[in-house]
């Protein structure tokens, strides 16, 4: 009876131990090959990851998004890195808050060195944001960046595109309520903010005009806030826009963790297929 018990409670340690050396083992990868990055780059490398991550142990999802933590720690980053060394930073985010957003997007473009933002799937809404401020935007052609309208409200009241809201306002109506003309006069406000701090980041590589016009397709609700802009789309708009996104890029990626599902989704052979060699045409006499 004691063995068994023994034995029951090493299983239950062992259980408890495993996800913190997987967790070890995965964070010495990830830094092994940003390593690899830098060096094969020349440049300091920051990931700015969002999956939806798990618990240890209680296997709850969570929602990631680009929060205050996350501009502390970029801007760290950015801090420590060489006034004239280029950086590249990893966007796959769905956005995140205004504030954090911009502390990034204006760190980086105070930095001397040149700004790469490399998207390899998506970079939506304060991501965008983010790679307005770089030199160059490497994405696939799969890949997306966003809309950079804001969006308003509250659990209670729900939450909408401040231009819609602005939108509505202009439809006669006298039964208002004072709560619609306050998030109205905010929506306004949210408006103007928006377009003046990413038309100060674009004016970094494109004049006056330009940089207006640019601004203010993507922050005044063209399109809807979910509303995928492409490689052809982004290069459409004029920004600068390259789709050689390195294949260490899609390994980094694959060493983040993902939510634990009883059976995946997407299944696949992971190798990469090579094309036979075609036989030479015989010429004919």
């Amino acid at each position: 009876m004691d063995y068994l018990i023994l034995f029951i409670s090493i299983l239950f340690f062992v259980q408890i131990l495993i996800p913190f050396v997987q967790k070890s083992l995965l964070w010495r990868r990830r830094q092994s090959l940003i390593r690899t990055l830098e060096q094969k780059r020349k440049s300091r490398v920051i990931t700015l990851i969002h999956r939806q991550e798990t618990l240890s142990l209680l296997g709850i999802p969570i929602t990631r998004y680009i929060d205050i933590e996350d501009s502390e720690q970029v801007l760290n980053a950015i801090r420590m890195t060489p006034p004239h060394k280029a950086i590249d930073i990893i966007l796959h985010t769905p956005g995140g808050l205004v504030l954090a957003a911009e502390q990034i997007a204006f760190a980086l473009k105070l930095h001397e060195g040149k700004i790469r933002v490399i998207v390899p799937h998506y970079a939506m809404s304060g991501g965008t944001m983010i790679a307005l401020a770089s030199d160059k935007i490497i994405m696939s052609r799969a890949a997306a960046l966003g809309s950079l309208d804001p969006v308003l409200g509250s659990p209670g009241i729900g939450y909408y595109p401040a231009a819609s809201i602005v939108h509505a306002l202009s439809v006669p109506n006298r039964n208002r309520e004072d709560t619609t003309l306050i998030l109205g006069d905010i929506a306004k406000k949210g408006l103007d903010q928006i377009y003046k701090s990413v038309f100060k980041l674009l004016s970094k590589h494109f004049d006056e005009k330009k940089a207006s016009s640019l601004a203010f397709t993507l922050t005044q609700g063209r399109w809807t806030h979910d509303h995928p802009l492409f490689f052809e789309q982004v290069k459409d708009l004029g920004l600068p826009v390259t789709d050689n996104v390195p294949n260490e890029i899609y390994e980094l990626m694959q060493l983040y963790s993902q939510p634990t599902r009883m059976r995946g989704g997407v299944e696949f052979i992971p190798s990469p297929y090579v094309a036979p060699a075609q036989k030479p045409k015989e010429k004919k006499e």
